[in-house]
């Protein structure tokens, strides 16, 4: 790929459905999640952040630079790519959650290749007829159109993604790559590795 990417993890939110703790941090077989999120993505991206409201030093540690959200008030997803956006390094941006330990090794590149053959805004992730809005690249000049959205008081991650021109990718081949630990249920399930996991 000759376009180089900024990667982000987005660890920014309250957790609330798991009691309101920090999931990136939650522990699953061993690490973190966040670590095993910084496996997956760090090989596909020339260069990673974390976003993270809370606990900075800790996802500091995982040896990447932390962008905490510049919209108060844990404003979701869309203040995280926010504040990806502002600090990327890279024309490109592209976004995974801190609770999908499993991502795709080639969630990036597939990503790419359809925002560039579209000439796109933004490329999503899809399974069957389920989009992964958090799983997206799109371009940095996007920035502007983001923060009057966010100024405006827009939240709703597929209201922004409807004024753009996006791009859905089908990863049907990688559905449970997308499995996502919201409860302490979802880790203690996902505790046993699983074959190709």
């Amino acid at each position: 790929m000759s376009d180089k990417i900024t990667g982000v993890i987005l660890a920014g939110g309250l957790g609330r459905r798991m009691g309101g703790i920090d999931k990136g941090l939650q522990e699953l077989r061993g690490q973190p999640m966040v670590h095993w999120v910084v496996e997956r993505l760090a090989p596909q991206v020339d260069e990673l952040l974390i976003n993270a409201n809370q606990n900075g030093e800790r996802y500091a540690a995982f040896g990447h630079r932390v962008v905490p959200d510049q919209i108060p008030d844990f404003a979701g997803p869309l203040a995280g790519l926010h504040a990806a956006l502002s600090a990327a390094a890279h024309p490109l941006v592209a976004t995974a959650p801190c609770d999908s330990p499993f991502l795709p090794a080639d969630l990036v590149s597939r990503l790419h290749a359809a925002l560039t053959a579209e000439a796109a805004d933004l490329a999503v992730a899809r399974t069957f007829d389920q989009a992964h809005p958090v799983f997206c690249l799109c371009r940095r000049d996007v920035l502007p159109h983001l923060t009057d959205f966010l100024a405006a008081g827009g939240r709703k991650i597929d209201r922004w993604y409807s004024t753009l021109k996006i791009v859905e990718v089908a990863f049907d081949d990688e559905a449970e790559a997308f499995e996502n630990i919201n409860t302490r249920d979802d880790l203690s399930r996902f505790e046993a590795p699983a074959s190709g996991q």
